[in-house]
């Protein structure tokens, strides 16, 4: 019989980073806003995500490794805590450039918050049922998004900017306070002792997957609904909508049906049905049909792809070294978001957004041939060793 998956431990790791990303994305759709608001233009408002992803990307790969150390619970308390103190300070802050200057700070310590929780994760879950406890999981981040903008926006709205961020604060302090709930860390002797460096081989290959998918993700989540404005779509949201509904419903499925013995050897199909839905919105006809069976397509095979890595790293790396593989994956997949944006978006502005979705297409694919030779090696019984092994 298989080992409880829905355990309490899981429920509130499940519930903490849920209120983790509503909390979060109640800011990100509202700073641009503030910034126009003291002066900035809509172009120099996008600047803010820039520098928070920047600090995010650059900080994840430090920030793993330094939770290895210190305990993953204790790097997520401490984290929400410094979000009570970041997020007062955004509340005052009456000058521009303060909350450029503020955003790459705030993203580093964003960093240790996001990549604890997942590596915490393969504490918690049965060692038979990772995948199926990933795809779950997995529902927790997008429920947030789904909430978070909605409600900062309207309390943006109604009360402004200052109230909607000191009502940020309790939130960070109620997560501060439910992360001493959740399972202890391990002993100090039993954590990573090892200096500062760069993770495991394996966990390259693991996350140039993820950097080629980022590279059209960032893309479509900035000119995706730019398309259908400006082509007079009837449905403006249409992709990110259907994209999210793409994500429930795999997980939803996977989770039901089960991932056999080495979901890695899924990886290459989930690859290239991720690649199939940007294959869809560069070359099909059409305008909303075309962006909601594309949306649906990318987002049943992107919402796959970062729990099928997940569960492989549990596989192969040691938990005193999984902070630093998951701080790799998000240094990979900001650094993904952060390169296709800019040149993508520079080819759609000279050649149009058909152009853009090809190069993101193309960009996709090149995640298969690195998923099939992960497959490859799982099949033939040849295992990366993971730290210390």
């Amino acid at each position: 019989m298989a080992d409880r998956l829905w355990t309490r431990p899981f429920l509130l790791l499940w519930a903490f980073t849920f209120l983790t990303f509503f909390a979060a994305f109640q800011l990100f759709p509202t700073a641009p806003l503030r910034l126009v608001e003291l002066g900035a233009t809509k172009a120099e408002s996008g600047r803010f995500l820039t520098a928070f992803t920047v600090g995010s990307s650059l900080g994840a790969l430090a920030m793993g490794q330094i939770a290895d150390r210190i305990g993953l619970r204790r790097m997520m308390g401490l984290t929400a805590a410094l979000f009570t103190l970041i997020m007062t300070a955004y509340a005052f802050i009456h000058v521009r450039w303060m909350l450029y200057a503020l955003a790459p700070i705030h993203g580093a310590i964003w960093s240790g918050l996001v990549t604890s929780q997942p590596a915490l994760l393969g504490a918690i879950i049965p060692e038979d049922r990772r995948a199926e406890g990933m795809s779950w999981y997995g529902l927790a981040s997008p429920g947030g998004v789904v909430f978070g903008p909605t409600c900062g926006v309207m309390l943006y709205r109604l009360a402004g900017w200052e109230m909607m961020c000191l009502l940020l604060v309790p939130c960070f302090a109620l997560l501060a306070w439910l992360s001493r709930q959740l399972p202890p860390d391990p002993p100090k002797h039993a954590r990573s002792k090892h200096p500062l460096r760069l993770p495991e081989r394996e966990v390259f290959s693991l996350s140039a997957i993820l950097f080629f998918i980022a590279l059209s993700y960032g893309t479509l989540t900035s000119y995706s609904a730019q398309e259908a404005l400006g082509g007079g779509y009837a449905w403006p949201a249409a992709f990110l909508s259907c994209l999210a509904i793409g994500m429930v419903g795999m997980r939803a499925i996977m989770g039901f049906r089960g991932f056999g013995k080495r979901p890695i050897r899924l990886l290459p199909g989930m690859a290239l049905l991720t690649a199939a839905g940007l294959a869809i919105l560069a070359f099909a006809p059409g305008g909303t049909a075309r962006h909601i069976v594309s949306g649906l397509v990318y987002g049943a095979g992107y919402s796959m792809i970062y729990t099928l890595l997940n569960a492989e790293v549990l596989e192969v790396v040691t938990p005193d070294r999984r902070g630093a593989a998951f701080g790799a994956f998000m240094f990979a997949f900001d650094t993904g978001i952060g390169l296709g944006s800019f040149a993508i978006g520079l080819l759609i502005g000279s050649y149009g957004f058909r152009w853009g979705w090809t190069a993101g297409f193309a960009a996709a694919l090149l995640a298969v041939p690195v998923g099939m030779r992960l497959a490859r090696r799982s099949r033939t019984g040849t295992r990366p060793r993971s730290a210390g092994s």
